[in-house]
């Protein structure tokens, strides 16, 4: 740490049912359908029209794209066009060369294509209040009808008229954000009720379809042709890595979490620290209810900073303490007007006009700004820190340094293992390397030990000592530390004693027959023991099995399958109330996080046991069937990284706003007492906390948007502090801005979240149901409101969100949301559970998956191989591929893997002597197998968890595990592939423009 501030530096049967209202193959039809357009009556669902699938291009006006040129302008189209196109030729265009950039605007006086003839499917009325004009179109025809059924007679783009009136000029109202309230009632989820008549599905266009619906036989839409995930990426990669990102613009777009870049502070805070879902607030609440858009930050406060960028500023104000608003209590930020010559201030979120304190008079420059304004980090820096008076202290005393208390559970099942041998090996060399600021000899940390099964042994391990001394507490009713003086030590101090201790562990439980265990006992002491040291800190348990010792907190087994896809299955995802609730609040209100790391073998209740940890800031890491051999290096990766991460203790957050819009809902690993402070035990440079925000008046354009984040907490050695983050958005009435200034990987993050919260209290079904709405609702409004008018037959996306569709269908793929008897409930809830603390990159790359090809390696190049789409049509039999997810990672060799490739990375002359599970790449002398174990090398370093390497070979049974990750590809659980889901919102969106 910088002395200048606190620096964050199975076996598979057939697919079950997917996306509520299609099958996972899309095969015959729901009996009804599901959604009628917003706000008109049911309404029948007649099959979408036959015909070519054509991709055009188009761009917004000039005048609107030059407004902010780190736009990339323009809307990609994908089109559905009934018969034989009788579209204008194509112009010859650089465009159809590189289907993923936009074309540009028509120059002044050019001859633009005409729309579209008119027809039911597009009413007259549809056209938007801004007709932007049309761009010359790029027709990529792929032929054949990939609809389905046979081709239909009539004028080109003419189609059966859609039952229901059309939306002439109605604003798309509806539903606020995803999940509120009760379950919504009806199939249709919470977009109403049931919707007569039958549904025929797209016959003969996907497998499963009714063979006498069939229709000619069917050519397939050419996959390179929708929008690439991989392709955003490098596009992005291309334009905006390597460069600097200054902050000085209100509502300026980063770089994606994906591209490197250099951020430099200047009156906004980094991207590292606050994403938003769009940098272009609606004006108005109807205008964001029109839209769907949901208006959310994701705000990581301790977000780790590269090397060679500055760490945050450390301001201090004395006794006084931060200058803050008298009215509104926002902290001095670059958003403060100062008037009357520099000895008033007008706050920029209440309006409030406050005095300047004495001490902090400066005059103004003929700008108005103060003649100090470069020398103050809180006048001209997004963000920073304050230090923190004895005002912000508890009982108005300064707090002690935090302390780890290691927790390790001596039942049989691990002494066997071999787990507390390793625990305690791995301990002696681990301490050394607590986290401490920079220029400090050694940490502040204090350390002290616990071990148990039914009973708890607590250490005195004070360094006066010649040997260390347990103490036995057998009454886990009445839990309580036997030893004050002694068990929380400096490791500095105490080394001998505790390495005396550590060798002993694991012999004096060596013959150990006791298999039960207690679990809220443990965290219970560990309260006890912080309370008693007036400190806060973390607890590190280290658990193997559901807790049945008669004991506070004693959990039975409720694993019951037959709840999978029905209205009760909620409960699998609900811990279960009363002894942890509580632990919960006594571990916030102490400030003692707990860090999980589960060693299970069979059902252990993960939405119970991970309760605690998931409202304390803290992790859960689960190993299921552990091995020494096998997963060892895998869980020391783990460990290592969770007691070396940058952290602050005992937090309070509050999110400010300025006028006109507010935060009204929170995720993250988290707990709140009241409606507005966000209250953490521990906060590491991992955890991010999802804001959403809601309109309570009308935003002004030229002012525009301002959010802070105050965060207050004990630094690692035991100093109160302030972080300040600072955020400047736009504000417009105009919806392509919204859409233009969107960020869709920090969108899928707020999805992910409140979609994982939702199915706590709603069923699956609708779940999904409200998420494809929502994906439609915000792509017809864009279509109506910001597009060119076109045939009702295209799919139009905006540039920002053409991946949209693909992360949300591969998070409806994820095992949480996916009604399936083959996943275990525990693996579900612990993924539930780790996403809702997820940061915008983390989340990006669950969904999207890398798939690294490693066959033709250059050994010589620095960089990665460029990923390519999460698909089975990417591999190839001669192939060899790296998959990584952030918490898997594969090795997925082809069956004609050529044999040198083989040789020099395992050593073996054929994959056919390669048997079984290999714990490890050998490391061998030859640059081919350097680079590999490189690459896989620095990936392991860059994610926040360890990922144990499996390797696995073309058509082995271990095969079918790998494959769940190829989202773009129909799920094995159920679930659409990406071109089908594509399809499915195509139609759903058809229908609400109807």
């Amino acid at each position: 740490m910088s002395q200048q501030g606190y620096v964050a530096a199975p076996p598979y049967s057939q697919a079950q049912p997917g996306i509520g209202g299609y099958q996972g193959g899309f095969g015959s039809g729901p009996g009804q359908p599901l959604y009628g357009h917003y706000g008109g009556p049911p309404q029948a669902f007649t099959a979408p029209p036959t015909g070519t699938i054509t991709l055009v291009f188009g761009a917004f006006p000039k005048e609107q794209t030059q407004k902010n040129h780190n736009y990339n302008s323009g809307h990609f189209l994908l089109c559905v066009a009934q018969g034989p196109m009788q579209s204008p030729p194509p112009p010859t265009s650089s465009v159809a060369q590189q289907p993923f950039q936009t074309a540009p605007p028509p120059a002044m006086g050019q001859p633009q294509m005409p729309p579209g003839p008119q027809s039911p499917l597009m009413p007259q009325q549809m056209s938007p209040p801004m007709s932007p004009p049309q761009s010359p179109a790029v027709n990529m025809s792929m032929g054949g009808p990939p609809m389905g059924g046979p081709p239909m007679a009539g004028p080109p783009m003419a189609g059966p008229p859609m039952a229901g009136p059309p939306m002439a000029g109605q604003p798309m109202g509806g539903m606020g954000r995803p999940f509120p309230g009760p379950t919504p009632p009806g199939p249709g989820g919470q977009f109403g009720g049931p919707i007569a008549g039958p549904q025929p599905c797209m016959p003969g266009a996907f497998p499963g379809a009714p063979a006498a619906l069939a229709g000619p036989p069917q050519k397939k839409l050419d996959p390179d042709a929708i929008p690439s995930i991989t392709q955003v990426i490098e596009d992005d990669r291309a334009q905006r890595g390597g460069q600097v990102f200054s902050t000085n613009l209100r509502g300026q777009v980063p770089p994606l979490v994906t591209t490197d870049f250099t951020a430099q502070d200047q009156g906004n805070a980094s991207p590292r620290f606050i994403r938003c879902t769009t940098y272009s607030l609606p004006c108005t609440a109807d205008l964001a209810k029109q839209c769907q858009v949901p208006l959310a930050s994701i705000i990581k406060p301790f977000a780790s900073l590269p090397k060679n960028e500055t760490p945050l500023y450390v301001v201090n104000h004395g006794e006084t303490g931060p200058i803050r608003c008298n009215r509104c209590k926002a902290y001095m930020c670059p958003y403060m007007q100062f008037i009357d010559g520099g000895r008033r201030y007008q706050c920029g979120f209440c309006n409030c006009v406050n005095e300047v304190p004495v001490f902090y008079f400066q005059h103004l420059d003929h700008m108005g700004r103060r003649m100090d304004f470069y020398e103050r980090p809180e006048l001209s820096l997004g963000s920073y820190e304050f230090i923190a008076t004895m005002d912000y202290c508890k009982n108005n005393k300064p707090p002690n340094p935090p302390a780890y208390i290691f927790m390790i559970d001596v039942s049989y099942n691990n002494i066997k293992s071999g787990l507390v041998k390793l625990i305690c090996d791995e301990l002696k060399t681990l301490l050394e390397k607590l986290p401490r600021y920079e220029g400090v000899e050694s940490s502040v940390i204090k350390v002290g030990f616990v071990t148990y099964n039914k009973i708890l042994h607590f250490y005195n391990v004070k360094s006066a000592l010649a040997q260390p001394q347990m103490m036995v507490v057998s009454d886990t009713a009445e839990m309580f530390v036997p030893l004050l003086d002694g068990f929380l030590v400096n490791y500095q101090d105490s080394r001998a004693v505790i390495y005396n201790l550590l060798d002993q562990i694991p012999d004096m439980f060596a013959d150990t027959n006791e298999s039960e265990t207690v679990f809220a006992p443990v965290i219970q002491a560990g309260v006890e023991a912080f309370k008693a040291a007036e400190c806060s800190g973390k607890l590190f348990i280290f658990h193997s099995s559901m807790p049945t010792a008669e004991a506070p907190g004693k959990l039975k087994n409720r694993d019951d399958k037959k709840l999978v896809n029905t209205e009760k299955e909620k409960t699998l995802f609900q811990p279960q109330k009363g002894v942890y609730e509580q632990l919960s609040k006594d571990c916030v209100a102490q400030g003692c996080c707990v860090d999980l790391f589960l060693f299970p073998s069979q059902y252990v209740d993960m939405a119970t046991m991970a309760d605690v940890p998931s409202h304390t800031g803290g992790s859960v890491y689960k190993y299921n069937n552990f091995q020494v051999e096998t997963d060892g290096e895998h869980f020391l990766r783990d460990l290592r990284k969770d007691v070396q991460k940058s952290i602050g203790f005992d937090a309070i957050m509050r999110v400010r706003t300025s006028t006109g819009f507010r935060a009204t809902d929170f995720f993250g690993a988290i707990y709140m007492n009241n409606t507005t402070d966000i209250e953490m035990a521990a906060v590491d440079c991992d955890k991010a906390v999802t804001v959403e925000f809601k309109h309570d008046d009308t935003l002004n354009e030229e002012t525009g948007a301002f959010m802070q984040c105050a965060v207050l907490y004990t630094t690692i050695s035991g100093q109160r502090r302030l972080r300040i983050h600072n955020l400047s958005l736009n504000c417009s009435s105009q919806l392509s801005e919204l859409y233009k200034s969107c960020e869709t990987d920090s969108l899928i993050n707020f999805f992910a979240k409140s979609a994982y919260r939702a199915i706590l209290n709603q069923p699956l079904k609708n779940v999904k149901d409200i998420l494809v709405n929502q994906t439609a609702h915000m792509l017809a409004c864009y279509r109506k409101n910001c597009a060119s008018p076109s045939a009702a037959s295209q799919l139009i996306l905006p540039d920002a969100m053409k991946v949209f569709p693909v992360y949300m269908n591969s998070l409806m793929k994820t095992a949480p949301l996916v009604g399936s008897t083959e996943l275990s409930t525990d693996d579900r809830a612990h993924q539930r559970l780790s996403v809702m603390a997820m940061g915008v990159e983390d989340t990006q790359l669950l969904l999207y998956p890398r798939l690294i090809p490693l066959h033709n390696l250059d050994v010589s190049s620095e960089a990665l191989p460029a990923p390519v789409r999460c698909s089975e049509e990417r591999l190839a039999d001669s192939g060899m591929f790296l998959l990584e997810n952030g918490h898997s990672m594969f090795l997925w060799l082809g069956q004609a893997s050529p044999p040198d490739l083989v040789q020099n990375i395992f050593n073996l002359p054929s994959l056919a002597h390669l048997q079984g599970h290999m714990p490890a790449l050998p490391e061998l002398d030859n640059p081919v197998s350097k680079k590999v174990r490189s690459i896989i090398s620095s990936l392991l370093e860059k994610r926040p968890n360890s990922m144990k390497l499996q390797i696995v070979r073309q058509r082995d049974k271990p095969e079918m595990l790998f494959r769940q990750f190829l989202v773009e590809d129909k799920g094995l659980h159920g679930g659409a592939s990406y071109m089908d889901f594509l399809c499915y919102v195509h139609r759903e969106i058809r229908q609400l423009l109807t």
